[in-house]
Parts: structure tokens; C-alpha cells; sequence
């Protein structure tokens, strides 16, 4: 993967823990370095899957999975410092995603759409991801890697904890040429919604 200004060094990681342990003062200024190490760092973990993995396949699924894991874990931390209320529709849930739970742990706030008129179908539109803020493309042999499939997965998982089953998938991505990056957000039915729908 490019890098657009620097790669992680043992210099640059001593220089992050230095800073993330000075006084609360500058706490804006920590959660900045923070956000920028996570950014730095993910990038290793792709690059170090691509070489583990010859499909760009293989590598989404990865991703997808360990974001799984980790969205399931997310969830309580979520919940416990956000307090949000319990949503009461899909529209209400996409957009506590958008605006609460990305702005919390990446800093920006994607605008939400629905795209579907059974109400189950949301796009996040993201005109800045941070996780690529270090890469300027893909390289050529990588052309169908998903390189932020991770966040896909941490939605996934997040939603499964709160009884909500779900597909989600990227829709556009920027380093692939796209104007934006889109992830789409499918709510799926619930088993006993389905199974009443047909006693009916």
C-alpha cells in the first residue's frame, strides 16, 4: 500500500505512547494521535493479510470476521458512554450509527439515505474515510480488495448484540475511483416476523 506522508516506525510508536501519556490537558490532541496510530496501524494489518492471503477474497472475509469480533465487544463500551435510547425503527438505527457511533471512535459523521421503500435498506455516505488517510490507491493486483471490510464487520457484529441481524457491505470506495465511499446497511427480518407473516 502507498503511503501519502510517512510509515510506522518504533521511533514513531515510542513518539505516540510518549504523547498519549501526558496530563488530561491534552486530552483533543491525544485523541487525535490516538486516531492516527489506529489508522497506522490497520494499515500494517492489511498489508500483512495481503501477504498471508493471494485472494483479495480471502482478505475481505478476514476482515469482515475479526470486525465481527470486535463489533461484538464494541457494543457495550457504545452503549455505556454514548446512553443512547433504544431506537425504535431502522431509520432511527442508522442514524444513531452515523452520527453517534462513527463520530465517537473515527471523528467523522456520515449522511445517511434510504434506499429501499420497505425502510430496511441505508447507505452511509462517507466523504472522508480516516482509515485510508495514509493510502493515496490500491495497487493494481489488488483491485478487488475491500481494505475497509473491517468496519463492515464491526457494524455487523454490533447490531447482532442488540437483536438486530443484518447485511453490510461497501457500495462505492473511493480508492477504488468512486466520488465517495458508500457502505449499505441491509436490516434483515426477524425469524419470528417471518414466521408470523405466514400463519397469517
Amino acid at each position: 500500500m502507498k503511503k501519502k506522508r510517512h510509515k510506522l516506525t518504533i521511533k514513531h510508536v515510542r513518539h505516540y505512547r510518549s504523547n498519549m501519556s501526558r496530563p488530561p490537558g491534552r486530552k483533543q490532541e491525544n485523541h487525535k494521535i490516538s486516531r492516527e496510530l489506529l489508522v497506522l496501524t490497520y494499515g500494517a494489518l492489511v498489508a500483512q493479510l495481503c501477504k498471508d492471503y493471494e485472494k483479495d477474497e480471502d482478505v475481505n472475509t478476514c476482515l469482515d470476521r475479526m470486525g465481527y469480533g470486535i463489533g461484538v465487544r464494541l457494543i457495550d463500551d457504545f452503549l455505556a458512554r454514548s446512553a443512547v435510547k433504544k431506537c425504535r425503527s431502522y431509520a432511527e438505527t442508522a442514524e444513531m450509527i452515523a452520527q453517534v457511533a462513527f463520530k465517537m471512535y473515527l471523528g467523522v459523521t456520515p449522511s445517511v439515505t434510504c434506499s429501499s421503500p420497505a425502510g430496511n435498506e441505508f447507505s452511509l455516505i462517507l466523504d472522508k474515510n480516516p482509515l485510508v488517510d495514509f493510502v493515496e490507491e490500491l495497487p493494481a493486483e489488488r483491485a478487488s480488495l475491500c481494505y475497509c471490510n473491517l468496519l463492515c464487520g464491526v457494524i455487523r457484529g454490533a447490531l447482532e448484540m442488540v437483536r438486530l441481524a443484518a447485511e453490510v457491505t461497501f457500495l462505492q470506495d473511493r480508492l477504488k475511483g468512486d466520488a465517495v465511499t458508500e457502505i449499505g446497511i441491509t436490516f434483515l427480518r426477524k425469524a419470528e416476523d417471518r414466521k408470523h407473516k405466514r400463519n397469517k
